[in-house]
């Protein structure tokens, strides 16, 4: 099974919309390093999207690095990702 997942397009946002349709995926746009940790430390991204026409290849590989190093929080935050996947069922 896998367990994360990196997509590339041009603003990442097409390709978020889509990943997002698939049940059990919680893809976040990261265009920061700051962006990455929080969408893993907060939401538990398991899909990170990058927009790759706004990011150098050294900017795109940091922020990977933060992605990939980054555990999930838990604690209060484990509420919204409980909700998320209740409305992937729901769909």
């Amino acid at each position: 099974m896998v367990r994360r997942g990196v997509l590339l397009c041009g603003t990442g946002l097409g390709m978020s919309c889509v990943a997002n349709r698939v049940r059990g995926v919680r893809a976040a746009v990261a265009w920061s390093v700051q962006v990455a940790e929080l969408s893993r430390r907060h939401n538990d991204a398991n899909i990170l999207v990058l927009p790759a026409r706004f990011l150098s290849g050294d900017d795109a590989e940091r922020i990977l690095e933060i992605w990939l190093s980054t555990e999930f929080e838990g604690g209060r935050h484990e509420r919204r990702v409980t909700k998320i996947d209740a409305e992937d069922t729901a769909l």
